[in-house]
This record gives C-alpha cells, structure tokens and sequence, in this order.
C-alpha cells in the first residue's frame, strides 16, 4: 500500500437513506459497480468510494471526504489545538483503519483516516473517481490558517484574470508539503460562501468527481432524478457543475478544459507553371519511447 502524504485526500463515502437506489443512479452516472461484501464502488474492478445505509436520519445526506493521516489520536489533538473541534472521536473500524470526523473553524465537516490493510482510493483523476476537494467557508482567514497550521498545506491565490472573475474573486487553491505548487500536484481549494449565497447555507467540503462531458453528465444525473445546483461552468480547471443526487447529496463534476480546434490550413492556389515539387522518400517511424511506469 503507497503511504499517502498527511492530510491529502484518501477516501470519500456517501450514507444514503436508500442503498439500492443510490447504486442505482451512481452505477449509471459513473459506471460504477459494487463490491458485495464490501460498501465499496468500484470502477473497471479498483475502489473509488464508499455508498453506505444511513443509519440515523437526523444526520444530512452528503458525501463525506476523509484526510490520510499515519495517527489519527495525534491528528485529531492538532485539530483542536488550531480551533478545529471533533465531530467524532477517532474510532477503530477493524481492518479499515481507524475513522474520526472534525470540522474546521468555519464549520465545514470532514473525516479523518488512519488507513487499514488494502483501504482508501485505488485510482483518482479519471472520469468516475474522485477529482477535487473544495472547502466552503465565511471565515477564510481563519480556515486558511488552520489547514496551513494542521496540515501543511501549501496555499496560493488563484489569479481572478485566469478565472475570469472580478478583482475581488477569493479563492485558494491547495497542494501538500514538499509539493511544488502548481496543477500536477494541486489536489483542492478553498471558496468563500459570498452574500450570493443563502445565509443558511453552512462551510462545508464539496467534493468533485472527474466526468469525460460536463453537461452530458448533467443531462444524465436529471434523468435519473438528480437535480442540478450550479451549470456547467467553464473554469481555468475544466467546466464544472453542482449537482444533487436522486436523495440530496450534493457534490460536483469537473471535466478536463477542452482544447481547442487547430485552425484550418490555409488554401494556396499554386502558381502555373510551377515546377513539380519532387516526391520526398518515406522516413522510417522513429521507435517508441520506453515505457514509464506511472506515479503513484
């Protein structure tokens, strides 16, 4: 199992007040299957996410993102020394690993995952997997701080002209220590919930999964019962919508940007009488560049 750097995300999951329905919609909006002996969805037969039953239905129906960390008793005293407050002790969850839920000073919950024996994501970044985390806050100050102070977490502010966003457009985009920042290893951000927003709206952690088509994907999640929160958008980082799903969950699709068409070449009308240009002999294919086992 690769070690996973300290506060980066490992693992997401959804308690749904009914299962079958959620395996249902997911299974068709991602192509997801599911490990029968475990809450686990698959893609292509490598873990992608957790889908559980709701157990207490008080609690809302989201979708949770879980941190790496090697000790999560240790994590979880750093997370209250820097304001944070634990939803839920760390716990131990058998060959899982140990679990524990926090909220950040600006309330947005998330959990925390001392990882077992064969656990947490096995492929992220592909259509259908995990893509992003994004914590919404009416406090970034004080949230910026704590994730640099808790976590480590390397901050830059996104260029409002690159977004194009007005100059008052805040939003940090996050990669871990000992990362050069930068769109290879930016892995999340933090958004401020603005006056456009509801008041009631709380912080919270909007996870974003990578979709092949943006808005094919919201034409699918409302065909399936879904609803969508926020269109499709085209950002710097590819076109993005909100959606809720068929019980409520919300989370976000994000699609790589789209390159555009190469202009077409010109037409040249020769000149007559030209000389014929001479035949140019076929050139060997150059050989293939060896293969270059990914990063993982």
């Amino acid at each position: 199992m690769a070690v996973r750097i300290e506060g980066t995300p490992c693992w997401v999951d959804a308690q749904l007040p009914d299962l079958q329905a959620g395996k249902r919609f997911y299974g068709e909006l991602f192509g997801w299957t599911f490990d029968p002996s475990r809450a686990e969805a698959l893609l292509h037969g490598r873990r992608v996410a957790g889908l559980l039953p709701k157990r207490d239905g008080r609690m809302p129906t989201t979708w949770t993102l879980y941190l790496a960390t090697p000790n999560a008793g240790t994590l979880a005293t750093r997370i209250k020394a820097a304001g944070g407050q634990m939803v839920m002790e760390p716990y131990p969850v058998g060959p899982f690993g140990v679990l524990a839920l926090a909220a950040d000073p600006g309330g947005a919950v998330f959990g925390i995952r001392q990882e077992g024996d064969g656990d947490g994501f096995e492929v992220t970044g592909e259509p259908g997997t995990f893509r992003w985390m994004e914590v919404h806050t009416r406090l970034p100050d004080a949230v910026d701080t704590f994730y640099a102070s808790v976590f480590g977490y390397l901050g830059r502010q996104a260029d409002p002209r690159e977004a194009g966003m007005g100059p008052g457009f805040d939003y940090r985009v996050w990669s871990p220590p000992g990362a050069r920042p930068g769109a290879d290893a930016d892995f999340g951000g933090r958004a401020v919930i603005t006056e456009d927003f509801p008041a009631e709206m709380p912080g919270h952690v909007l996870v974003h999964f990578a979709v092949a088509d943006c808005d094919e994907a919201c034409a699918t999640a409302v065909r399936l019962g879904g609803r969508v929160a926020v269109p499709p958008t085209d950002t710097p980082h590819g076109r993005v919508a909100v959606l809720h799903d068929d019980q409520g969950a919300r989370f976000a699709v994000v699609a790589a940007p789209r390159t555009p068409a190469a202009p077409p070449e010109p037409h040249v009308t020769p000149e007559p009488h030209a000389p014929p240009v001479p035949p140019v002999p076929d050139t060997p294919p150059a050989p293939p560049a060896p293969s270059t086992p990914p990063v993982t």
